[in-house]
């Protein structure tokens, strides 16, 4: 994942519902101020925020006007 300042790893539990290729390109909401973490044997820098509709996951994807690395003020 881009943050806009440099490329971090970001290891999530939305392999069900998205294919990698389904996330290429796209703008998403992610909580970087985290402890790296290792899960499932790779490390993790963030999260990326989704919520789950009954038994889908559904990740926050934002608009091409937002900027890559844009914080909340």
């Amino acid at each position: 994942v881009n943050d806009g300042k440099r490329e971090r790893q970001i290891v999530s539990g939305i392999a069900k519902d998205y294919a990698p290729e389904d996330m290429v390109g796209k703008n998403v909401v992610i909580v970087k101020n985290l402890q790296p973490v290792k899960l499932c044997g790779e490390m993790s820098e963030g999260m990326i925020l989704a919520v789950k509709d009954k038994k889908k996951i559904k990740v926050v994807f934002l608009g091409d006007e937002f900027p890559i690395g844009g914080t909340l003020s």
